[in-house]
């Protein structure tokens, strides 16, 4: 009777660094926005408009890109027009982090 191998992978097969390439991708396709009126962290993405009226345009600037480099959004995560929220652990509000 032959012996029987097992062996057992440390690290799933597929891509390894896919975190890393998507935050680059994120961080050179909104580098123009990113600091003045958007944050993005892997795929979560706040718009930070400085004043109310300017929100609907900076939205807008958002949503040209994505859609210039072929990408998509989650319709099920956007929230829009919050009075606060809790972003990578952090609560921001009108006032701040």
């Amino acid at each position: 009777m032959a012996e029987v191998a097992s062996y057992c992978y440390k690290v799933p097969f597929g891509l390894k660094n896919v975190g890393v390439t998507y935050q680059r991708l994120m961080d050179r396709i909104l580098s123009p926005m990113l600091g003045r009126n958007i944050q993005a962290y892997v795929d979560d993405m706040v718009v930070t408009s400085e004043k109310e009226d300017q929100r609907v345009a900076d939205l807008k600037e958002l949503f040209a890109t994505i859609a210039r480099h072929n990408l998509k959004l989650n319709l099920e995560k956007y929230v829009f027009d919050v009075e606060a929220q809790n972003f990578l652990g952090c609560l921001l509000t009108k006032r701040g982090i």
